[in-house]
C-alpha cells in the first residue's frame, strides 16, 4: 500500500508502473526461454512480445473506454491507469495471432509459450494495483481485510471509512488474484515440459484464469463499468460474461485438442 516509491524532483514513481514493467519483463524473459525449447527462434519472440504488449495496453484502454462513464482519453489518470484486463488479454491475442500468421508460425507454440509468462506477469501487476489502492474488494470482516492508506484513496478513490465512520477494511482482491496466478505460473511452467499436445498450456491458462476471474468478481467492488447494460440484465459484470465465453471456449479447445493428439497416438 505504496502509491509513491520515491519522487524526482516533482515527478512521482509509482509502485504500480515499476510492478508492471517488472512483470512484463519477466513475462518476456520466460516466454522466450519456453520458445526455445520448443524449438522456435528466442529472437523473434522478444519482437512478438514487444508487439503484443502494445496491442494489450490498447486493448485494455479501448474496452476501459466503452465499460466506464467519463472516462477522459486526453487525461493523465487516463494514460497512467492499467485499463481493463480482458480489453488486454483479447487485444493481445489478436495482435499475437495476427504476427504468428505473418511469421509463419505455430499458433499452439508461441500460445504454450506466452501463457505460463503472461501468469508471472500478472503476479508482478496486481502487486502493483495493490500498492496503488485500486481494483479494491467489498468490505469484509476477515482477519486479512486491508484497511488502505489516505493517499490509496486520494489517487484511486478506494474507499477508507465506512458509513459509521469507523476504519474501512476491505477483501484484498488484488492480492488473491496475484499469489492465485502465482501458483497457475508454477503450474504451467511445470507442465510446459510435459505436455502432450501443443496448446494445452494456453488452452489451460484461458480455463483456470477465467474461472478464478468470474469467482473473485462476486468480492470486487471498484466500479468497473457496464458494458451494453450487461450487469444491469444479467446481474454478472463485464469480465463475468467474458470469463463464461472465455472458459467455455477453453473447454472446447481442450477437448478437442485431446482427441486429436489421442488419434494421433492411436495411429
Amino acid at each position: 500500500m505504496y502509491p509513491e516509491l520515491f519522487r524526482i524532483g516533482s515527478f512521482p514513481i509509482n509502485t504500480y508502473g515499476v510492478m508492471l514493467a517488472a512483470g512484463l519483463l519477466f513475462a518476456l524473459v520466460v516466454a522466450a526461454r519456453l520458445a526455445k525449447n520448443d524449438g522456435l527462434p528466442k529472437e523473434r519472440i522478444y519482437d512478438l512480445g514487444l508487439w503484443t504488449i502494445i496491442g494489450g495496453l490498447l486493448g485494455s484502454k479501448l474496452l476501459m473506454f466503452f465499460v466506464e462513464d467519463n472516462v477522459n482519453i486526453f487525461s493523465l489518470d487516463f494514460l497512467r491507469s492499467g485499463g481493463v484486463y480482458f480489453g488486454g488479454f483479447l487485444g493481445g491475442f489478436i495482435t499475437l495471432a495476427f504476427l504468428i500468421r505473418y511469421y509463419k508460425f505455430s499458433f499452439w507454440k508461441v500460445g504454450d509459450a506466452f501463457a505460463p509468462g503472461v501468469a508471472l506477469g500478472q503476479f508482478f501487476g496486481r502487486q502493483g494495483c495493490f500498492s496503488a489502492g485500486c481494483c479494491w474488494g467489498k468490505e469484509t470482516h476477515l482477519p486479512w481485510g486491508v484497511h488502505f492508506s489516505d493517499l490509496g484513496h486520494e489517487n484511486t478513490g478506494v474507499p477508507v471509512i465506512g458509513p459509521d465512520g469507523s476504519d474501512l477494511f476491505l477483501h484484498p482482491t488484488q492480492l488473491y488474484e496475484s499469489f492465485t496466478m502465482l501458483g497457475v505460473f508454477i503450474l504451467l511452467f511445470y507442465l510446459h515440459g510435459k505436455k502432450k499436445f501443443d496448446g494445452q498450456i494456453l488452452i489451460l491458462y484461458g480455463f483456470i484464469y477465467s474461472l478464478f476471474r468470474f469467482s473473485v468478481e462476486f468480492v470486487r467492488d471498484d466500479p468497473r463499468g457496464d458494458l451494453l447494460g450487461i450487469t444491469s440484465v444479467t446481474g454478472l459484470s463485464t469480465s463475468q460474461l467474458i470469463s463464461l465465453i472465455v472458459a467455455a471456449g477453453s473447454a472446447y479447445f481442450l477437448y478437442r485438442r485431446s482427441q486429436k493428439a489421442n488419434e494421433v497416438v492411436a495411429e
